[in-house]
């Protein structure tokens, strides 16, 4: 087949595909607000006496992230129309006596599903967090009636020096806004054995530089007494997060992408939290799009074997598939979040089940 049928069969499988893929975005995007949305707008209306000005944003901040959840199933219900129409018709069959295999014919849905796969991570990336943190924001403060707080208090910091504890400071409040902490209290330890204590009634952030003021230093001997072993005015402490690093050590996930959820890992390994749940945001973050090139070719292949054909089949053989594909990264997610298996394979896990699955109906259409 030469370059330029070759264009034209793209062009053709691809436009096959855009009226399904346009229909499923708005038939999906309408079960999950139909089936979550809809019931939380009539509790905020009715119970909570929400006007319809703030549950109309509510409902545009949520939009995105339920766009990212329904491409793949978009996808999968593109393929399965349009792979379905063109076997009912037999437009398949004479493809295949002219020489073009299912292979290539499946070339333009793979480049097509990698491209949408390319725009949900980029829209991942940049639209969903912001709409999820406004989202945030919308809730905590014109539903609920939560005043922004200014101070954030009880915060622990935990650092380790090859794999030993070597520091534990206790801030009891922080105040980010003008760099300033009340009340702190630093334990140093050697070799795991607590050595010395410092306390101060305040600290401030200034050039870079966390520095104490009117402090007491303790140092404690190996037998477990504590002597008084200076008092200071100002000294200053070696702690590398800013106000503003310390502050969101707290933020969801969700409200990041994934170079801020790197940068959080980074902050909450130096304050010696738990990371893991954070590298499970992060691998499911980079796994997820790639459900879209996945199904759509399990989509594809399902399309050509003998079924009766229409948009209702199809979105409920879509909605089975997809079921089974969050079954399975559901169940993954859990194993991973349990210790069971690592995160790299309980995020990619579904995605490698699938594209198994998918290559070997692939293979059995065009035999």
């Amino acid at each position: 087949m030469g370059i330029f049928s070759g264009k034209i069969l793209d062009r053709y499988v691809l436009g096959e595909m855009g009226q399904p893929f346009c229909f499923g975005m708005m038939a999906f995007a309408v079960l999950f607000v139909a089936g979550g949305l809809l019931f939380e707008i009539a509790d905020l209306i009715i119970e909570r006496g929400v006007s319809f000005y703030v549950v109309l944003r509510l409902f545009l901040y949520r939009l995105p992230s339920v766009v990212v959840v329904v491409v793949p199933m978009a996808a999968l219900l593109a393929t399965l129309l349009s792979f379905g129409r063109l076997s009912s018709q037999s437009e398949l069959v004479a493809l295949k006596a002219a020489g073009v295999s299912f292979q290539r014919v499946l070339r333009p849905v793979l480049w097509g599903a990698l491209g949408v796969t390319f725009a949900t991570i980029l829209f991942n990336e940049t639209v969903v967090p912001l709409s999820n943190a406004a989202t945030d924001q919308l809730m905590r403060v014109e539903v609920y009636r939560q005043r922004p707080s200014l101070i954030k208090e009880r915060v622990f910091l935990r650092e380790e020096h090859d794999g030993q504890l070597s520091r534990v400071i206790y801030i009891d409040k922080l105040k980010p806004r003008v760099g300033r902490m009340e009340k702190i209290l630093v334990q140093e330890f050697d070799k795991g054995r607590l050595s010395r204590i410092l306390s101060s009634g305040g600290g401030v952030w200034a050039d870079g530089v966390w520095t104490l003021e009117g402090g007491q230093v303790f140092e404690v001997t190996p037998a477990g007494d504590v002597a008084l072993l200076m008092t200071f005015e100002r000294q200053k402490i070696p702690l590398d997060l800013s106000p503003e690093e310390i502050e969101r050590s707290g933020r969801d996930p969700d409200t990041m992408g994934v170079f801020e959820i790197l940068r959080q890992i980074s902050l909450v390994s130096l304050q010696g939290g738990d990371v893991h749940p954070l590298w499970i945001s992060f691998h499911t973050r980079l796994a997820f799009p790639w459900a879209t090139v996945v199904l759509a070719l399990v989509g594809a292949t399902l399309g050509v074997r003998p079924h009766r054909s229409g948009a209702g089949i199809g979105v409920g053989l879509s909605v089975l598939v997809a079921f089974a594909y969050y079954v399975v990264m559901s169940f993954s997610r859990a194993l991973a979040q349990g210790g069971n298996i690592p995160v790299v394979a309980g995020a990619w896990l579904p995605v490698a089940v699938f594209l198994v699955l998918g290559g070997f109906f692939a293979r059995r259409a065009n035999g």
